[in-house]
């Protein structure tokens, strides 16, 4: 018994020691992780100019809409919209429902698709007033569309708000209904497709030819100097390669879910990468990588990333 009375205070001595030798490890490697992320945040610091550049008036930011800002193609969710409220019949809805799981699963733009689906849109308003589509537009927003818009990418643009740079969405959808995105998420307006009206009435036809690809770069050209703007201090986001004559006209291009062509393009010209469908990792640093993975978690890294910037 004596024996075990003279093991029992060392056996308890050496339990102490293990657990402080345990604590003092994990604060080691606490404290070494958190110098190691210091030490790289203040490498991207310098390697990264400070972007945006608050209060630079001849700098904008332009973001294309579908599968960029938001989920999906806009005029898809429109077209739905417009059925629930009887504009159409059920077999243009099945049309309408195809092109739309097709561009969510693909992940790019056909322009046969997209065509067809202007067509459709375009035979459905005829006759109808603009106001009264623009009223329903501020519905079908709500309904469809609000749920649908990438938080990482509502960062990017938010973050050239607070830098006091204007923002436009650049879109082949509707203007209308791009306006009304637009004033949703608090950006200064959008460039969108213009479809004829005479007194108020839509026509069925269109002005000019729907806002895409090459007509995306003339809009941005034409709205550069309209406001005074220097486009080489413009930024612009995109998730397709139809957009690489707009994403090539500005000082800052950055594919955002990008198709496999914009993908290689933007690598062999060392654009930066954001891609909030999947867990991959951004190809270069910057805002669009410090504005995280997927959906909340992309803008609540967004803005640390701001705030520690502009500290």
């Amino acid at each position: 018994m004596a024996a075990l009375g003279w093991l029992t205070p060392r056996r308890r001595s050496a339990t102490a020691r293990s657990v402080l030798a345990g604590e003092a490890s994990a604060e080691a490697a606490r404290k070494s992780s958190q110098e190691a992320e210091e030490a790289q945040e203040a490498q991207l610091a310098e390697e990264e100019p400070e972007f945006p550049v608050i209060g630079d008036v001849k700098a904008a930011a332009f973001f294309d809409l579908d599968n960029t800002v938001m989920q999906g193609a806009a005029l898809f969710h429109f077209g739905r919209g417009l059925y629930k409220r009887k504009f159409f019949e059920t077999r243009d809805l099945a049309k309408f429902a195809w092109q739309q799981a097709w561009f969510r699963l693909a992940g790019v733009e056909d322009p046969e698709h997209m065509q067809d689906a202007r067509d459709s849109a375009l035979s459905i308003v005829k006759g109808h007033r603009v106001a009264e589509l623009k009223t329903i537009g501020e519905e079908i927003y709500d309904e469809y569309m609000a749920e649908r818009i990438w938080p990482g990418t509502r960062a990017l643009a938010q973050a050239h708000l607070d830098a006091g740079q204007k923002v436009w969405l650049v879109t082949a959808a509707p203007v209308e209904i791009a306006q009304v995105i637009a004033r949703r998420l608090g950006l200064t307006g959008a460039l969108g497709t213009v479809a004829e009206s005479v007194d108020g009435v839509y026509t069925g036809k269109l002005v000019g030819e729907p806002l895409h690809g090459p007509a995306k770069a003339e809009a941005l050209r034409a709205l550069a100097a309209a406001e005074g703007l220097d486009l080489s201090r413009c930024a612009a986001y995109s998730d397709s390669h139809n957009d690489i004559p707009m994403l090539s006209l500005v000082g800052h291009p950055y594919a955002i879910n990008p198709d496999a062509k914009l993908r290689k393009h933007a690598r062999e010209k060392d654009w930066r990468l954001r891609d909030y469908r999947t867990g991959r990792k951004a190809a270069k640093v910057g805002i669009p990588a410090a504005a995280g993975v997927g959906a909340v978690a992309g803008g609540t890294a967004a803005a640390i990333a701001f705030s520690r910037r502009r500290r």
